[in-house]
Formats: structure tokens, sequence, C-alpha cells
């Protein structure tokens, strides 16, 4: 069961690299914010798997839960902040 959780943790990992690149070369900020909320995600399914792969699945996923929850509202903050300031509006 090991060997299953290992090679999709190795998956994820490069799915991640590949939207990484996404990320760094996205035409426009809110293309990349999208990617850094998807590599957050899957960071937190990563966690999840270590969980699974160590044997300490509660400990986990207390950190991924703290994980995605400050991933997500680091990127409602990055929205909005270039929301705010790409059409020169003040809320």
């Amino acid at each position: 069961m090991q060997t299953f959780f290992l090679a999709a943790g190795i998956i994820l990992f490069a799915i991640m690299f590949l939207v990484l690149c996404r990320a760094i070369r996205g035409p426009t900020v809110f293309d990349r914010i999208v990617a850094i909320n998807v590599i957050g995600t899957k960071t937190t399914l990563l966690l999840i798997i270590i969980g699974a792969i160590h044997g300490r699945l509660e400990m986990f996923v207390d950190l991924a839960l703290t994980y995605a929850l400050l991933s997500f509202l680091g990127s409602l903050a990055a929205a909005k902040y270039f929301r705010r300031h790409a059409h020169g509006a003040v809320d």
C-alpha cells in the first residue's frame, strides 16, 4: 500500500511542477492566482499522502486543513488586491 501512496505522491508532485510553469508564465495575473491556488490544493493532498505513508494520518490531516485554509485566504486576498488595483477602484 505504501508503494501506491508513494507513486501517487510522485505523480502529484509532477502535476504541481506543470502548474508551477503556468504560474510563472501565466498570461494574466488571475491565471497565476488560480495556478497558485491549484498548487495549494495539491500540497494539501500531498500532506495527506505523506501522513498515510508515515502512519500518522491524524496529525497530517490537521496540518493539511490548516495549510488549505491559509492557501484559500491568501488566494482571496491576492485576488481582491489585484482586482482593486487593476481598475483603480477603491472600495
